[in-house]
């Protein structure tokens, strides 16, 4: 192993822990709280965590072994397609997930009177079972074709170029048509959905502000550290929903685009691609699973709630627990003084009187 495989591997373990730990963490809340669950959103980022969670636990893994032993994992050629089936169908069912959680949340704000006519859990299942659909053709139709294997560029059990090559034609097509249909068309749904909210949300601050700068002018004897303070706020609320947006983007777009770019660079490019490169771009890919816990739940006020109230209810058990302990603790130690009294008391009886 050189430098660049022990940073990678290193990267690697990283990402399979925090991504582990969010995505449980977000599970548990899911499964505590009543209110997460009767939301519609809550099925898509259930979706959405059931994919990180067995992405974290089968084909991040390989990756690691994989560049820990510098070349092919082992397990065989048939666990290494398994690996490769799961690899196409989690990516490609995450990607979609975050698709109808874009779309949820542009019904939501831009048709907030019609919101719960418009999305129902009937309307959140079938929107999951075209997810599911889609992802099991593309990664049935690869694993059928045996276009899966050990791809040494990225480390991993994916799509491989290798075992295309009595298709090549056809290969090139199915590639094309998977991450213009996944990434693309995600791509596409996000960037219009986020920008139609981001208009909604930036026309309600402008009301807004104009109601505070009228208030603020009417009321002429207010302090001017809360003026000050009001003018912030504004300042806040403006950029609120931009940083959000911008998060909800930045973050797929930098995650997963240079793993497509390398994908579609390597079907048109007959020259070699640096294998550092391929790692990296793979574990980019394998971050978003990582992020989505904090970008769509664990930064929302429900789910921070309920991490705090799962916290301080683990906290008290605790502290009852040790309370408790050094209660019996100095109920046995009282005890024990109280026998040991007693028997110096009743020693001097026991003697005889000649002594």
């Amino acid at each position: 192993m050189d430098a660049a495989d022990i940073v990678a591997s290193v990267l690697v373990l990283g990402i399979i822990f925090v991504s582990l730990l969010s995505n449980v963490v977000v599970l548990i809340c899911f499964l505590y709280n009543p209110e997460i669950r009767k939301q519609v959103p809550g099925l898509f980022i259930l979706n959405l965590t059931f994919c990180n969670l067995l992405l974290s636990v089968s084909n991040m893994p390989l990756t690691l072994v994989g560049l820990v032993t510098t070349g092919h994992p082992g397990g065989g050629s048939g666990y290494c397609q398994i690996m490769g089936f799961l690899d196409t169908f989690l990516t490609t069912n995450s990607m979609l997930s975050m698709a109808a959680l874009s779309i949820d949340r542009w019904v939501a704000v831009v048709f907030p009177l019609s919101y719960h006519s418009r999305i129902r859990h009937r309307d959140a299942v079938i929107a999951l079972g075209y997810t599911w659909i889609h992802s099991l053709c593309f990664s049935t139709v690869a694993t059928c074709r045996s276009w899966v294997g050990y791809h040494h560029l990225y480390a991993s059990c994916t799509l491989c170029n290798a075992r295309a090559k009595g298709s090549g034609t056809q290969f090139v097509v199915f590639t094309v048509a998977l991450h213009s249909l996944t990434f693309l068309l995600t791509l596409i749904v996000m960037c219009v959905t986020y920008l139609k909210v981001l208009k909604v949300a930036r026309f309600h601050c402008k009301r807004i502000d104009v109601i505070t700068m009228q208030t603020l002018v009417l009321l002429v004897d207010i302090h001017p550290s809360v003026r000050q303070k009001c003018l912030d706020e504004q300042k806040r609320r403006r950029q609120r929903a931009t940083k959000k947006i911008s998060t909800f983007i930045g973050t797929f777009v930098v995650c997963f685009t240079p793993y497509v770019i390398t994908r579609i660079v390597e079907l048109f490019c007959p020259g070699p691609i640096s294998p550092h490169w391929g790692v990296l771009s793979k574990c980019l890919a394998y971050s978003k699973a990582a992020s989505d816990p904090f970008v769509y739940s664990l930064l929302r006020h429900q789910y921070r709630k309920t991490c705090s109230l799962l916290a301080n209810k683990v906290l008290k058990r605790s502290q009852l627990n040790s309370s408790s302990q050094r209660r019996m603790e100095n109920s046995t130690g009282r005890s024990d003084n109280t026998v040991s009294t007693a028997n110096n008391i009743q020693a001097p009886a026991d003697k005889p009187l000649g002594q």
